[in-house]
């Protein structure tokens, strides 16, 4: 998923983002053993990654691992691939990437690895093969499902930034003042990363999340791979099926982003699907009004919202230990909008009663998921997360570096919504980011693919969808409609479009037409 905010409602039901707290100075130096390689390996410069032995072991770190322990309990083994640090250098440093895997237990039928991949960027995956496989049900047995921390990320060989937050992302706010004091946020952090971790932040792309993946196909001995993606993982399958097209089996990409719009500012255009999401969890607020006092009408929810950002404009809110101000009041909301279900709308609701006792002056306690989302933002606890999560988007494609061109496009969309336009087209530390050390990928545009979208995603927009299913008339696409939904396939819980997933991957064969699916009634 696209995350800006660490969120309990992310598409891993199991696993939390944790910051690992190391400097960038401390990524391991390793080498790979000596092995013999085949004859046929002499003439490939990756033949020592490519034919390297894996180490499985327990994927439990300790008594607190509750990734590990679910992983163990679904019968998951852990390893780690090496991989080189520069691909054009592959004799010179390395890195590990962290992987997981639950074996095929229908040998007789079994398709292969299906590797997963739950966005971000920055996004552990590792601990995803248990919920991923129980949502594939019987055909799960017949693919070794494979959970990969990309570079980086997670168990895998760290980079962090020291950065007092744990996500890039900040309101504009309500005026120039405020979009000045983001500006000068932005270029600290662009900052800090150059000073912490400067000697690996070119390495960190998406292409070379991708030539990883290639090496763990190898590594695992397997001529092809299947490939799950969510979110961010639909733009790192799309680039790696078009890098390696001939080592893909079939390719699922759920909440599907157009890479025409891929880059730094990939949140631009999403303005009226958040909007329409949030319109829609205030009409669920206010028809709970009696458990959550945000108003009995939509309008008076929405008004709410606003009433609280325009508090934080005056004066930061006190929330605990925690000063909330107009920067990150709108993120909080953007955060809350992403999954489209009564536990979700629950956390949110407790969160905006808690902001607007606060904005009346209130002491206030923060609700579970306020406080989590307070912590990522506010401290560096998390810091890991944004810092790898910003480094792929600055690496991978420039960003306008005129402080100017992102006050402009404010100020034009914050008529239309000023309360998360300011988050969508603000300034980032792209703008302060070394160019990116390789071009943009061109993505093919035959890419035999399943998407997955729903109509409301206010992440992946729907639109982006379309324009990718009508790039690639290879592709099929299942909508799911009428839900403001982000990651769909084994999360959302409707069989329909389960169903039809679980079938392409069975039989390989996409569906004759595209298929439209009903969010489920409430």
């Amino acid at each position: 998923m696209i995350h800006l905010v660490r969120s309990p409602q992310g598409v891993s039901r199991t696993t939390r983002k944790a910051a690992l707290g190391l400097a960038a100075t401390a990524l391991a130096l390793t080498a790979l053993p000596a092995t013999a390689l085949p004859a046929q390996a002499a003439s490939d410069p990756l033949a020592r990654y490519h034919h390297q032995h894996l180490d499985w072991k327990s994927c439990v770190r300790g008594q607190d691992d509750t990734t590990g322990k679910e992983l163990e309990q679904a019968g998951a083994q852990c390893a780690d691939v090496t991989v080189p640090l520069d691909y054009r250098d592959p004799d010179g440093r390395t890195i590990t990437v962290a992987i997981s895997r639950i074996r095929a237990t229908d040998t007789a039928h079994r398709v292969g690895p299906l590797l997963l991949n739950g966005g971000g960027p920055g996004g552990q995956t590792l601990g995803d093969p248990p919920w991923v496989r129980q949502a594939m049900k019987d055909v799960g047995a017949r693919y070794d499902v494979v959970g990969v921390d990309p570079r980086f990320v997670g168990r895998s060989t760290p980079l962090d930034c020291h950065w007092p937050t744990g996500s890039a992302f900040r309101s504009a706010g309500v005026d120039r003042a405020g979009f000045d004091r983001m500006t000068a946020f932005s270029e600290d952090l662009a900052e800090r990363c150059r000073q912490h971790a400067g000697d690996v932040l070119p390495y960190a792309t998406t292409r070379n999340t991708a030539r990883d993946l290639d090496v763990i196909r190898a590594a695992l001995g397997e001529r092809r791979i299947s490939y799950l993606g969510y979110s961010y993982g639909s733009y790192l399958g799309e680039v790696y099926t078009t890098m390696f097209p001939a080592r893909v089996e079939r390719v699922v990409l759920d909440g599907v982003i157009d890479p025409d719009r891929y880059g730094p500012r990939l949140l631009r255009g999403t303005e009226k699907a958040n909007r329409h999401a949030l319109e829609g969890w205030a009409s669920w607020a206010a028809a709970r009004d009696a458990t959550y006092g945000l108003g009995r009408t939509r309008g008076a929810v929405l008004a709410a919202v606003d009433r609280v950002q325009a508090a934080a404009a005056r004066t930061p809110l006190r929330i605990g230990d925690h000063r909330v101000d107009e920067h990150v009041v709108p993120l909080i909301v953007f955060n809350g909008l992403s999954q489209d279900n009564d536990s979700a709308y629950g956390d949110f609701a407790r969160a905006m009663r808690d902001l607007l006792r606060a904005a009346d002056g209130h002491r206030v306690t923060a609700s579970p998921w306020l406080a989590d989302a307070l912590a990522f933002l506010l401290t560096g606890t998390d810091s890991s997360y944004g810092s790898v999560q910003t480094a792929i988007l600055c690496g991978d494609i420039a960003a306008p570096r005129d402080p100017e061109v992102y006050w402009r496009d404010i100020q034009r969309a914050r008529a239309r919504d000023p309360l998360l336009a300011p988050v969508t087209n603000n300034v980032n530390p792209c703008a302060f980011w070394d160019p990116p050390r390789e071009r943009p990928t061109v993505i093919r545009d035959d890419l035999p693919a399943l998407l997955v979208n729903a109509t409301g995603d206010p992440r992946s927009t729907y639109e982006g969808a379309t324009a990718v299913r009508r790039a690639w008339p290879s592709s099929r696409l299942v909508t799911l409609r009428g839900a403001d939904q982000h990651a769909v396939y084994g999360v959302y819980g409707t069989p329909c479009v389960d169903d039809t997933v679980n079938a392409y991957l069975a039989t390989g064969r996409l569906p004759a037409t595209d298929v439209t699916c009903a969010a489920r009634v409430p």
